[in-house]
This record gives structure tokens, sequence and C-alpha cells, in this order.
């Protein structure tokens, strides 16, 4: 009797312990935790105004249109909702077409509808047959579904329904995740586990997890996915992998998400046999319209090709002494009569050291504006360097009107403390974003250029580095899921404010309350400031370790390229530190507008967070805080460490506010993030003392170790290279 108790108390302890960790806060949710109101209020609200759904039409799309509403009113409502065929009630909710829904055809919203386009919304509090309603209509299913997002971040963070008028659309058309996922499920550059896409068992099965990264990616408005690492692989091209990629096309599909594929251009040699990959060559074009028609038979809405060529190894065109035009030209010229597009990256350096790398891409690509087909667009990254912590806007943005410009960034954080470090990168992509290129007049921002409005590009598009991984969380941390989020909502919308995009994350992935979601904002709005100050302030860029990337390298020297060296960009020594890059220096400057020349090239002028960028300073030069460079450079890692520290005190108040499980995950990184700015700031500034040969600022407690010590730290467990 005795043993058959312990045996129950056993089963009863594993079955409740199975439980408890079956409904833990893991961050798998992401943003999409449709959860009980709390606010009585509002639940009384939306249950008053939510007694039934109608959805006609029964499309792929609009069955998970469906299922989202289904499974998003009744975890948010607390209740079933009626989905009914017919209008046999009032305050109801309705979503459709003109085309599958006769109820909202007669609503007569044509002339509303047509500007939104394929992917544009209404969200209409109206009466339809007498009766109250609110109406999601667009043009298209994929449109319905957009919107039925849409509203339920309506509600997800409390807002008001009573009186809906939303007119939605996005401001660009491609907005596309670019995975650097390797064959054999290793990530690039990536943080959070393996790549999502196990070859082996697909094309027979698909993880729930890949519909889930589809809703996901839906409910923000990212539309495209290219599945495979820049640093291409043919093997993607072929038949085998062609069914796998077909499985997940299939999958996506019914969430408006097309799928792309890097083209590794010398395919033709590795797969196809033949002697050249020249574009120009008769036996090359026609291979790559074979291939390209032989994926759409596979994939009909195939998106096209990402390519990356002539850069770091990687073969392309100039090998064959054509340009990078030749080379887009004949891929695009193979999907063009299907509609697919070629994305042709503009990241671009050559074999041998240049003057000064940053100038490259201009000097390639300027002037071949107008040399590509329509279906190419350009791929400029957000600064003329690689994804630093801060850059200044690319001067190619602005510089070609007659080719259009698709913006990149990096969400994956590969020079920005990587996984294990709060940054909010909202405030980076917006810097850029709104940063005004003058190339017509005052006012013609990055953004203008990217969204098509300044040159009327046909094409427009933005496209984000991917830092999703199998990771339980997706993102390795979990506030990364906020840079995924705030991609989605800046390529549908640049307009919209960092302030904005984190308070919706926050309130749709935690919880609505003030006294949570106005401090732990603040932490995301300075998070990036925060980094910049610990690891590269004052315009100091890819001072990194090597290769890895991770962790302080202001020493790294005497590597396959210059370029690819620390002492390269600091160029520090007694006298001072900085690049010149004025008509005095590599005059990188000049290409830039006129107004972003004076602007930067006067020291005066030059805003002080690109002040080491632009110009060689003194060690004794005043900046605007009434401090010597020196000083200034001190107090700034200093701040930054000390800022991480104030992240910790204020998330560690929020503890009676979140849930066990995902509180502990962020306090445990945050103390990783606290050592990692420590060691930024003690490995820089003694380095820079060594150079400068300048006694630490009065008031600053010295490093915790020696300059040595820093040097011959060696991360050898760092992921992601």
């Amino acid at each position: 009797m005795r043993h058959g108790f312990i045996f129950f108390v056993i089963i009863f302890w594993l079955v409740g312990g199975l439980s408890i960790e079956a409904t833990a806060e893991d961050g798998y949710r992401l943003w999409q935790r449709y959860d009980l109101v709390k606010d009585t209020k509002k639940l009384k609200q939306y249950r008053n105004h939510l007694q039934a759904v109608v959805i006609e039409g029964n499309s792929p799309t609009l069955t998970v249109a469906k299922q989202e509403l289904q499974s998003g009113l009744q975890g948010l409502l607390g209740k079933s909702v009626t989905f009914n065929s017919q209008l046999k009630t009032g305050n109801i909710l309705m979503v459709g077409t003109p085309q599958n829904a006769p109820a909202i055809a007669a609503l007569a919203l044509g002339e509303k509808l047509k500007p939104l386009g394929p992917e544009g919304y209404l969200i209409l509090s109206t009466t339809v047959h007498r009766k109250k309603a609110t109406v999601i209509a667009a043009n298209t299913d994929i449109g319905a579904l957009y919107g039925v997002f849409h509203f339920l971040r309506l509600l997800q963070t409390h807002q008001d329904i009573t009186a809906i008028s939303i007119s939605n659309a996005p401001k660009t058309q491609h907005r596309i995740l670019n995975h650097w996922d390797n064959l054999d499920r290793t990530v690039e550059r990536g943080y959070a586990g393996f790549s999502l896409w196990d070859w082996h068992k697909l094309p027979d099965y698909i993880d729930d997890r890949c519909l889930d990264y589809a809703r996901a990616n839906a409910s923000i408005g990212i539309n495209g996915t290219v599945l495979t690492n820049v640093n291409a692989n043919a093997l993607i091209l072929t038949k085998p992998y062609l069914v796998k990629v077909k499985a997940l096309a299939d999958a996506f599909r019914p969430y408006g998400l097309k799928v792309y594929l890097t083209a590794r251009f010398s395919a033709p040699i590795e797969l196809g046999g033949l002697k050249t990959a020249d574009p120009l060559d008769a036996e090359v074009k026609a291979w790559w319209k074979a291939k390209a028609d032989e994926i759409y038979t596979y994939i009909p809405d195939f998106g096209g090709f990402l390519v990356k060529a002539n850069s770091e190894g990687q073969p392309g065109p100039q090998n064959y002494k054509r340009t990078h035009a030749d080379g887009a030209n004949m891929l695009a010229d193979a999907v063009a009569a299907k509609g697919g597009i070629v994305m042709w990256r503009a990241f671009v350096y050559d074999n041998e050291v240049p003057e000064d790398r940053i100038k490259q891409a201009y000097n390639e690509f300027k002037p071949l504006d107008g040399a590509f087909r329509k279906n190419v667009m350009v791929q400029v990254k957000n600064g003329p360097l690689d994804f630093q912590p801060r850059e200044p806007f690319h001067p190619l943005f602005g510089a070609m009107p007659q080719t259009p410009l698709m913006a990149e960034f990096q969400i994956t954080q590969e020079y920005l403390g990587q996984a294990t470090n709060l940054v909010y990168q909202a405030p980076l992509y917006k810097e850029t974003l709104d940063a005004d290129t003058y190339a017509m007049s005052v006012g013609s921002t990055v953004a203008k250029v990217v969204d098509g409005s300044l040159h009327k590009y046909e094409l427009t598009g933005m496209a984000g580095v991917s830092n999703i991984g199998n990771d339980r969380n997706w993102t390795g941390h979990q506030f990364a899921q906020s840079n995924w989020y705030a991609f989605g909502r800046l390529a549908w919308d640049h307009t919209l404010s960092s302030a904005t995009i984190a308070d919706e994350w926050l309130r749709m992935t935690f919880n609505n309350e003030e006294q949570f979601v106005r401090p732990v904002k603040e932490i995301m709005l300075q998070s990036r400031e925060t980094l910049v100050n610990y690891m590269t302030p004052l315009g100091l860029h890819h001072i990194m370790g090597w290769s890895h990337h991770y962790g302080p390298g202001p020493w790294v020297d005497k590597k396959h390229r210059a370029d690819w060296t620390a002492v390269y960009y600091h160029r520090a020594t007694v006298e001072g530190i900085g690049f010149d890059r004025t008509a005095a220096g590599s005059n990188a400057l000049a290409q830039y507008f006129p107004p972003v020349q004076q602007m930067f090239g006067n020291l005066t002028t030059c805003p002080e967070d690109f002040l080491l960028w632009f110009h060689r300073v003194s060690w004794d030069y005043k900046v605007k805080s009434g401090r010597t460079l020196w000083e200034e450079l001190c107090q700034r890692y200093y701040a930054g460490a000390a800022g991480v520290q104030q992240m910790q005190q204020t998330w560690n108040a929020q503890q009676s506010r979140v849930d066990p499980e995902r509180f502990r995950h962020v306090k445990t990184f945050l103390g990783i993030q606290e050592k990692e700015a420590r060691w930024w700031r003690d490995a820089c500034v003694l380095y820079f003392q060594s150079i400068s040969k300048k006694p630490l600022p009065a008031g600053l407690p010295r490093p915790e170790n020696t300059l040595d010590y820093y040097m011959q730290l060696n991360p050898r467990f760092v992921p992601g290279i």
C-alpha cells in the first residue's frame, strides 16, 4: 500500500511537472499571445461589439484568416464567438472582399479600396443591413488577412473599437527576410540555434513551426523569404532540393509569403557542366532560363533570386570582365516572363584592398544607373561598411534615380553583441530611413528613395537579414523578437516611430500594464545608444573581435587584408584617432550630395556620433561637452557600461509584472550583457590609453584587468561564424 502511494505521488508530480512545463512562458508565441483581456471595461466593449463573425469565401488564405480569428477572439474574449455565414445578428465582424462577400460589395467601397492595391485593407465601423458591424475589407484575400491581424493587434493593445476608420496599405512592395541558412542547417551569423528548414524531413513533413513562422510574418506584413545563405550553395537549385522548397512554398502561400532562393553565379559550371558562367554567353543564358523554368514548374509563384557576386570570394560577372548589370540582367531575363525579380546585392569589395573600402559599392554601381532590367533591384546595406552599431547612410541612396534600390538591414545582431545583448534596433533602422540624402531637395530621405516616391521606382522593397533559428523562443534573446517585429512594421510603414512599435510589441508580447510598458519601453529606446557607447562611440567602427565579431578587438592587425582589421579603421596614434574621409583624406565624402558633404566635412558641424568616421582628430580636441576627445571617449565607454546596469535595475523592478520564465531569461541575459559591457569598456579604454598615453579621467574606476589579459581572451564558443 505504501509503495502504491509513493508511486501515485511520483506519477502525480511527473504529470504536474509536465503540465507546468507545457504552460510555461518560453517566448514561442512571440507577439501573437491571445490571452484574456484583463481590462474589464475593454473586455466588455469587445464582447459587445464582437458577437458574431462573418467570413464569406473558402480560399486557403481566408481559411487561415478564419482560424486566426477563432483562436484570437476566443483567447482574448474568453469565450467562443459564433461564426455565421448569414447576417442574423448585430454587432458583427465581417471579413472579405467585394468579390467574395455580397454584403461588403453592397457597401460600395470601391473608391476607398482602389488606392490600397492588392495588400491594403479597410477596417470600418458601419452598418450592414441596418445592423452594427465592423468591416475588414480588401481587394484580395491576402489584404483581408493583413486586416485581420491589424484588428487583432487593436484588441491585444486595448484600443477602442467603437468607431474605427482605418485605411492601410504597405509603403514598399517586397518586404523580405534574408535567411543566411546553410544546407547543413547551420546559420551564418545566426545566434538562435539551427535553421528552421529541416531538409531531411521535407517534403513529407512540414513542422508546425514553419506554419507559425508564416503566421508571424503575415502578422507584420512580411511577404517574402529567401531560404538560403547569400554565400550560396548551387545544390539548392537541384531537383532533390526543389521538391523540398516546393513543400515550404505550398505551406507559406496562404499567408502571402513568397519563396526566393540565392543563386550561385557559378552554378552553370558546377551543376550544368559548362566551361563558363559568363553572363553574355548564349549557353549560360540558356542554362539559367531552363533552370528558372524548372523552378517555376515546382513553385508557380517563385519570387526570384537574391545574388551576392564578386564579394568576399563569391563568383560573379567580373570574373569574366563583365559588369554587375550584365550578371543581374541575365538572371532577370530568366525569370521575367513569370514575374520574378532579381535582388542584386551592392555589398562588394575588391579582392585587393582599395583606397577606402566604403567607397567601392558607389564606385561600381553608380556608373551602372539605368543599365539594369526593370525587374532588378540593387540591394544596398543601410550603411557603406557592414552593419556596424552606427554608420552614416549609404551614399548610393539617392544616387541611382533610374535603378530601384532595396534597403538591407541586419536583424541578427552580428555586430551588436549577438543574442546575449538587449538591443532594440528600430532606432537604428529609423536613423537610416529618416536621413536626408538631399538627392533632389531638402527632405529627400532614404525612406523616400526606398519607397519609390522620390524617383518613381516601379519596384520597391526592404530586406532584413533574419535572426531566427530553432531556439524555442525563435531569436535567442526574448527581446530580439522585437527586432523581427520592428523590421516588418517599418517595411510596411516607415513613418511609424520607434516608440510606437516598441509600445505595440511590449503590450502584445508581455502585458498592457502601464507600470510595465513605460519603463521597459524606455529600456528599449535607449538600448542601442547604450551599446554604441560601450562599443563604438563617437564614430568608431569595426573594432570587434576577429572573424566572429564578438567582443572588443581594437588591437586586431596583420590579417589577410588590411580592411579586415580594426587598426585600418581607427588609425589611432599618439597624435590622434579617426579615419579622414574628407578631401584631405580618402574623400569618401565626395560620394554624398553637397549639403551632406558640407555637414559631415566640417568639424564644427559634423555630428559627434560620426566624428571619427569622417575625421582624424587630436586627442586634445575639445568636443561639445567641453571635454577633450580623450576624456569624452572614456566618458562614453563608462556611460555605456553604466547604462546596462540601469537596464538591469529597471528590469528587476518588473519581477511581479512578468511571468517567472521570461523574467529570469531576460535577467540572466542582462547579467551577461553587463559583464560584456564592462569587458568592452575596460579593453577599449586600456588599448586607446596605450596609444594616446593619456591618463584616465579623474573619478572613473580603474579597469579590472590589464590590457594583455583582454588581448589574450579567446571566445572560442561563439556560434554563427
